[in-house]
């Protein structure tokens, strides 16, 4: 299955992104978590790709996408509408991981219309709890800008509350993947599964945060039972 990295201009930035599948089949759009790029998202992609056009986006301050001077998950949102207005897409699958993750949350809040269906892999929207403590830079180069690290962990640390309490405006049929064995507390995943009007949680054994790795047979064939 063939995968084609292209590039798109909207906001005055440049945003790079992989597409995979026929163009004229459902679109799925993916989001990645914190520190890696839309490239995690191949082997799904390979897996869907017979049936859905899989658009994975480098969000902002990863892989070949803009560097700027501000990270946030309203941003990223923002910049998730844009890429949808720029793609023609009326309705789309929307499926994030962990920090693509909370992204997808609060479009499908924002702009429930919009979505088909909602995936998110392995996070709840950010709570209170024990504040992260935010590390310093490291010495090495990194394939995406460290700034991204502390503006995220910064609002995780003190989370908007009405990510919880918008759950309930979410209309798109939503699934709920969780690593079995995640550091992720798979309770909380539960909950948002009863929050959202039509959610439902699947709870994958054998795997762990990044779910899509570390089961990738079972992941995709819970995404597919489910689309």
């Amino acid at each position: 299955m063939e995968t084609r990295v292209k590039q798109i201009e909207f906001n005055g930035c440049i945003f790079q992104y992989r597409e995979t599948g026929e163009p004229s089949s459902p679109p799925i759009v993916a989001l990645h978590a914190l520190g890696t790029s839309a490239e995690s998202w191949d082997q799904v992609a390979a897996g869907l790709g017979e049936n859905y056009r899989v658009l994975a986006l480098d969000q902002r301050g990863h892989g070949g996408s803009v560097r700027t001077s501000k990270y946030t998950f309203e941003l990223m949102c923002d910049d998730l509408l844009h890429f949808a207005n720029a793609m023609n897409f009326e309705r789309f699958t929307l499926m994030g991981h962990s920090m693509g993750g909370t992204v997808s949350y609060l479009f499908a809040e924002a702009f429930p219309t919009r979505i088909e269906r909602l995936i998110v892999e392995d996070t709840p929207p950010p709570s209170l709890g024990k504040p992260i403590e935010i590390p310093s830079k490291p010495a090495d180069s990194l394939p995406f800008d460290w700034e991204v690290v502390p503006s995220i962990l910064r609002q995780l640390n003190e989370p908007n509350p009405e990510w919880w309490a918008r759950l309930t405006d979410i209309i798109a049929p939503a699934l709920i993947i969780g690593g079995g064995s995640s550091h992720i507390p798979q309770n909380k995943l539960q909950e948002v599964s009863r929050l959202i009007p039509n959610g439902e949680f699947v709870s994958i054994e054998n795997a762990g945060h990044f779910v899509h790795d570390d089961n990738l047979s079972a992941f995709l064939d819970a995404v597919q039972k489910f689309t």
